[in-house]
């Protein structure tokens, strides 16, 4: 292992971030009431230009009235190329009661984005001598950002997550499509051609493995959460839950829910299953038998087992323990 050590991450479940527009009140005690481990205030892309501005105000509103529970709450403020974001900022510093857990910076693009909020939040938080410090996230959605994800990981000791946003980044790319997340029928290969075969077969691939891959590599190098961002298709829970599992597979320890039928399918794929938890405690109780031996190894169920078997198993353990203790 390096001589650096890879910092830990925040240590709170982050299985499921509910969005909702500021600008529709009815849906901001609804999202306070749901199974969601974070909820996200939003007065980007959900909120018309003309409603900027009451939205803002709902925002504060709903942070400062609704009950929140244990939740993790954060407000995604406009994009930093709009003359929306620093009253975002600023506003809703200094005009709610401490509630607030997070800024999402969205379209994030290098450190001094972050940078820019950082100082503006740092600023205020001293001017009005407040002792919780704000988090930072980001959403990762621009060619630029990708280019230099790992900067942007390291910009802030407040950074805490940061998520891929499919749609915008696609746009930027200059993909050809217009669906948010999941397959795209464009993108395959086919077989071989085979003598007598009536057709080739197709074999889907996924577009978004790569930027998901460069941010679970960021974020786990700089100590963040890397999560999922949407899957646009709220009617199509099979593709949800795949779009889910190939990220959770990948190291992301969460998705983004647009709808609340997704939810419980973000919940139940990032949360590990009853099996997972019985064979991680297995594997450490084989490997602390193991290290009592003065062994390196161990096997169980025929296979080998090691040091990092058990460092994955103890993964997976730690992570039920935050899920069980946010539901206490």
């Amino acid at each position: 292992m390096s001589f650096n050590v890879q910092p830990a991450p925040v240590a709170r479940p982050n299985r499921c971030q509910l969005f909702g527009p500021a600008s529709n009140t009815v849906l901001l005690p609804k999202m306070a009431a749901s199974a969601a481990d974070v909820v996200n205030i939003d007065l980007e892309d959900s909120v018309a230009p003309d409603d900027k501005e009451q939205a803002r105000k709902n925002a504060i509103q709903a942070i400062n009235d609704i009950d929140w529970g244990k939740k993790t709450v954060s407000l995604r403020i406009n994009g930093l190329d709009t003359p929306y974001w620093v009253r975002d900022v600023v506003d809703v510093m200094e005009q709610t009661n401490g509630r607030l857990d997070m800024i999402m910076i969205p379209k994030a693009g290098n450190a001094s984005d972050v940078y820019t909020v950082d100082a503006i939040v740092t600023a205020i938080e001293a001017q009005r001598s407040l002792k919780k410090r704000l988090g930072l996230e980001v959403i990762i959605e621009t060619a630029a950002g990708l280019a230099h994800v790992e900067e942007i990981a390291a910009s802030s000791p407040r950074m805490q997550a940061m998520s891929i946003g499919p749609a915008d980044y696609a746009a930027f790319m200059g993909m050809q499509t217009t669906a948010i997340g999941g397959m795209q029928e464009n993108y395959y290969m086919l077989d071989d051609v085979r003598e007598g075969a009536s057709e080739r077969a197709r074999h889907f691939a996924d577009p978004w493995h790569y930027p998901t891959v460069a941010i679970v590599a960021a974020c786990r190098t700089h100590g963040l959460l890397p999560v999922d961002g949407p899957f646009g298709d709220f009617s199509d829970p099979d593709g949800f839950r795949a779009q889910a599992l190939r990220s959770a597979t990948l190291g992301m320890v969460g998705k983004w829910a647009i709808h609340p039928k997704q939810i419980a399918l973000s919940n139940e794929v990032f949360t590990p299953s009853e099996a997972a938890v019985e064979k991680a405690r297995r594997i450490i109780a084989a490997m602390e038998e193991a290290d009592e031996q003065g062994k390196g190894a161990a096997v169980l169920d025929g296979k080998l087992i090691d040091i990092a078997s058990g460092r994955q198993a103890q993964v997976i353990l730690e992570m039920m323990a935050l899920i069980e203790s946010s539901q206490d």
